[in-house]
């Protein structure tokens, strides 16, 4: 091999030595940080090598501000009419090169304000983006407290959704970062600005952050934004009644007259598109002048209050000026699905 081979060869492996035990900056050095070189200059007089001059620049590094908020969750969170505490993901991470506290908001920014409310932030201490117990028993948060350099941590939007809500509706609710000054644990510290003018002695302030769900570039905050999508039931309810027999008549062409029998028929529809019913309960309450048929009552029947099976109750005065009440449960209601009670009263 030759010489100049050899050398080469030693370069790279140095090279590759120092690259390797080099630290991973990934937002460089840290703001407040000195950097100094120093030049030293040596030359002869008369062939007599006189003393070095040297020469020493120090500067400091100054801070380098950026925040990234990145929603987590499903594209599109489903939530119930009237659902409680209904959670959105968001991680937040400081990719500043110096220690920042992060000032947080969440706000809706599409949506009906009227149907969803109690919007407020937790953190997700254990990062399972499920809010425990424990974590909601510590209370909401407004701000992250002493974020270090490229940390990120986790934190849960929630809200409480309206009873009004129906099926399909959107909110999408957005988490803003924003980045101030460490001010000491347990206090947040003044908003970072940009520093004007010339770069000073000290440690300038540049904000490096990109434009978010709801930002501008370079105002020293981001967002990010989370969707929940309302899962409701399209329910629909209709009673309607048919004469079944009467004491003149019988079952031919029979007439609402004082001794007839009459059928009601309530339906429960849920349209294409919807959630699943669940827990459905009817309650009718009965005129009185009607009489309630003995063991009349057929649930789960079809669109047609057919194909029934014998179950609900009879209440005698339970209903509303102790009027006696049919009560019944049907079984889940699933999109496009009907079930239907009947049940039969005769004419005073």
């Amino acid at each position: 091999m030759k010489t100049t081979t050899q050398l080469l060869g030693a370069v790279s492996a140095l090279a590759l030595v120092v690259m390797s035990s080099a630290p991973a900056l990934a937002e460089g050095t840290s703001a407040g940080s000195t950097i100094t070189n120093n030049v030293s200059v040596t030359y002869d007089v008369g062939g007599v090598t006189q003393n070095a001059e040297t020469a020493s620049d120090s500067f400091t590094v100054d801070r380098r501000v950026n925040v990234n908020v990145n929603f987590v969750g499903t594209a599109a969170t489903s939530v119930s009419p009237g659902q409680n505490n209904a959670v959105l993901a968001f991680d937040v991470t400081n990719l500043s090169n110096d220690t920042v506290d992060l000032n947080l908001s969440a706000a809706l920014n599409l949506g009906t304000a009227a149907n969803i409310s109690n919007i407020r932030i937790y953190r997700d201490t254990d990062g399972d983006r499920v809010l425990s117990a424990a974590e909601l028993a510590a209370g909401p948060i407004t701000y992250l407290d002493e974020v270090g350099e490229d940390v990120t941590l986790e934190v849960i939007v929630l809200a409480d959704i309206g009873l009004n809500a129906v099926n399909a509706d959107d909110f999408d609710v957005t988490l803003t970062a924003d980045a101030h000054a460490a001010g000491g644990v347990g206090a947040l510290g003044a908003e970072l600005i940009a520093t004007t003018g010339a770069n000073t002695n000290g440690v300038d302030t540049v904000l490096f952050d990109g434009a978010g769900a709801t930002d501008a570039a370079n105002q020293g905050d981001f967002s990010d934004t989370g969707t929940y999508t309302v899962a409701g039931a399209l329910v629909t309810v209709a009673k309607s009644s048919r004469v079944v027999e009467d004491p003149v008549n019988g079952i031919t062409d029979p007439k609402a007259i004082p001794g007839a029998t009459v059928e009601y028929c309530i339906t429960v529809a849920n349209a294409t598109g919807g959630a699943t019913a669940t827990g459905v309960n009817v309650a009718d309450d009965l005129p009185f002048d009607v009489t309630f048929v003995a063991n009349s009552i057929f649930v789960n029947g079809d669109a047609t209050c057919a194909n029934g099976l014998p179950g609900g109750t009879f209440s005698t005065g339970t209903g509303p000026a102790g009027a006696d009440q049919v009560l019944g449960a049907l079984s889940d209601v699933a999109a496009g699905q009907t079930r239907s009670l009947y049940f039969q009263v005769e004419i005073n």
